[in-house]
Parts: C-alpha cells; sequence; structure tokens
C-alpha cells in the first residue's frame, strides 16, 4: 500500500495506526493508496481501493451459477441446448 502525506509530517506510528484503522474499519477490500492531509487537530483521509474481482453470475435452468463445473451431463446437455436470443 502507498501512504502520501501531503501538507504536514506524521510519524511512522501515526502512520502505521491510520493504516491499521482503515484495514479494520473496510475488511474485504484492499486498499492500494491512502492520502493523509493533517490540518491542525484533523487529519482528511483518502482510500482509493485496489479493484475488487468478480466473477460472473448467470441464472442458467432455474440456478444461480457462475460456472458449470458442478452440473451433470444432462444439465450441461440442457445448456449446450438453449436457444441463444439476439437484441436487434
Amino acid at each position: 500500500m502507498k501512504v502520501n502525506v501531503i501538507g504536514g509530517e506524521l510519524s511512522q506510528e501515526e502512520i502505521s495506526q491510520y493504516v491499521s484503522r482503515a484495514e479494520s474499519i473496510n475488511k474485504g477490500k484492499v486498499i492500494d493508496e491512502m492520502t493523509l492531509r493533517p490540518d491542525g487537530d484533523y487529519i482528511d483521509i483518502e482510500y482509493h481501493f485496489a479493484p475488487a474481482n468478480f466473477e460472473r453470475i448467470r441464472r442458467i435452468t432455474g440456478y444461480l451459477v457462475g460456472t458449470l463445473d458442478r452440473f451433470n451431463n444432462a444439465k450441461r446437455a440442457e445448456v449446450g441446448d438453449r436457444v441463444k436470443h439476439s437484441v436487434a
């Protein structure tokens, strides 16, 4: 993670505390970059998150699935027999 301190100075211990707090608040997200702007008694904090992986989910034969790896042969054949409609 890249940490920028703009407009002031912070000790490494303070920066570590802000990073730790940000990670605990944003569980499940990866913080790519953090900008800290000291302003008197306050600090403006700006996060930039890393892009999240997205798995495509489709409704196939009445089931919400991401992949067909758990389908049996009959369900796979049903998927293969589907009529795909185009949008004009």
